[in-house]
């Protein structure tokens, strides 16, 4: 049981988290022809569209309902009903999810009410899923506002089993997969493969690896996300064999899930390391009924193999996380699992999930607390976004960059770090950062028995022969 340590200044130095609405607006952008549509200033899609794009350097489709010094003391319902009435006249969006910001929850916005409101007002537009959602930024982080949104995505848009008359095995090979913010594109691609490998057709929700890829597309400019899931797909979720969770942060959107369908639900942590991948194939195999593949048995022993290589370099080191409550708990799984010491777990929010992460204590707090924690521990290496970059060249440390954002990298958006492959890559990936950072020349060996004066010495490095 980890000790959880408070805040205890009033701000927030170098901060560590990024908000509630940039997360709910993630969780939008793995749907297929959907766009996110902020309650707040310009100023707040703004800031939010710049992490986006420096992250996954593409365009991202992001929409404001412009709040401004009148419509912050006197209302903007205005502002979301006639957001919301453009964007589905001028871009035939799937989905429009309104997420507040937290000028909107000061000001007292009640974002439910008003998409209702547009519902009356404008009947032609039924067919345009819209979704409020309260996100306010002055609370919470990425992987609260993300986790907020696909339950009211899912409660929005899965069907009762009794009304949609659907039941569960009735699609014999459908797994539906509620996918947490710490999934990359290029770790749900990984995902897919293995699913598919015990015949089973997996469907993600959200879905990023086909809106947030990086792949190159016809149409020069988009007003809506190009891929992802379907919004045709909700409606099938209660015919699944069974859903997949991964990450605590979604329990709540699993059971609401549940309680629709009654399909049944296998929750897992994360996909870091030995153990936890070992949990998804052995789930997997009870899904489909069929036997472990050779292909993954081999890719398990390779993991072995590379724990092995690595436990010199991995062993006893003293490492400092700072991530938000799932990918802090993955990591500390990931290191510890290879005899790795976590002196500094920094998050950037409370959730119920921390007081079971098998540290001594874990910090809410920013940046600057990880520094001070991490130097008072003598730190070894840093674990954290490009944030915290700055942060381990003071302390004298090699990172490695994980989580969101990531923009002094490129491709770091698609970097696999699941299952036993993506696992192993990331073993060798801290290995490599600590040899790198820990070389050292062996030192000059002269020998008291020298016969020549000093001034004709030559150096000559001891050698092992």
């Amino acid at each position: 049981m980890a000790d959880i340590l408070k805040r205890n200044k009033a701000l927030s130095v170098n901060p560590l988290k990024a908000s509630q609405p940039i997360g709910g607006s993630l969780a939008t952008l793995g749907f297929n022809r959907s766009i996110p549509m902020l309650h707040g200033s310009q100023g707040c899609t703004a800031f939010a569209k710049v992490f986006f794009v420096r992250h996954f350097r593409e365009p991202i489709p992001l929409q404001s309902t412009a709040m401004d010094q009148g419509s912050s003391v006197m209302g903007a319902d205005e502002n979301v009903r006639e957001g919301i009435r453009t964007i589905a006249e001028k871009s035939r969006p799937a989905l429009i999810t309104i997420l507040t910001t937290g000028l909107a929850e000061t000001q007292g916005a009640d974002v439910h009410r008003n998409v209702r409101e547009f519902r009356e007002a404008h009947p032609e537009f039924a067919d345009i899923a819209v979704v409020g959602v309260n996100t306010p930024d002055f609370t919470g982080s990425v992987e609260t506002g993300y986790a907020a949104t696909l339950t009211e995505i899912i409660s929005a848009l899965v069907p009762n089993a009794k009304d949609a008359g659907t039941y569960p095995g009735k699609r014999k090979r459908q797994v539906n997969v509620l996918a947490n913010y710490t999934l990359t594109p290029g770790d749900i691609e990984a995902l897919r493969d293995i699913f598919e490998q015990f015949q089973l057709r997996p469907v993600f929700i959200p879905d990023i690896s086909d809106s947030l890829d990086g792949c190159l597309t016809d149409e020069d400019f988009s007003p809506v996300t190009i891929g992802g899931t379907p919004l045709s797909e909700m409606a099938t979720l209660g015919d699944a064999l069974a859903t997949v969770v991964i990450g605590p942060s979604l329990i709540k959107a699993a059971e609401v899930l549940e309680e629709r369908t009654g399909v049944p639900t296998y929750k897992l942590d994360h996909l870091y390391g030995l153990k936890a991948n070992d949990a998804l194939i052995s789930a997997l195999a009870k899904i489909s009924g069929h036997d472990v593949p050779e292909r993954i048995e081999r890719q398990r022993s390779q993991l072995q193999d590379a724990m092995l290589d690595t436990h010199f370099m991995l062993g006893q080191l003293r490492i400092a996380i700072a991530a938000d409550a799932d990918l802090l708990n993955a990591f500390v799984d990931l290191v510890q699992e290879m005899g790795a010491e976590v002196v500094a777990a920094v998050t950037s929010c409370n959730v119920p999930l921390l007081a079971r992460i098998p540290v001594a204590t874990i910090k809410i707090g920013d940046l600057e607390d990880m520094e001070l924690i991490g130097k008072a521990n003598k730190v070894q290496l840093v674990i954290g976004n490009s944030h915290a970059v700055d942060t381990a060249q003071r302390l004298g440390t090699p990172i490695l960059r994980a989580g969101f954002p990531l923009y002094d990298i490129i491709g770091g958006y698609q970097k696999t770090w699941i299952g036993y492959r993506g696992t192993r890559q990331t073993l060798f990936d801290l290995a490599n950062l600590v040899i790198n950072h820990s070389h050292e020349e062996i030192p000059v060996y002269r020998s008291v028995y020298a016969q020549k004066p000093a001034s004709e010495l030559t150096d000559y490095p001891l050698s092992c022969h």
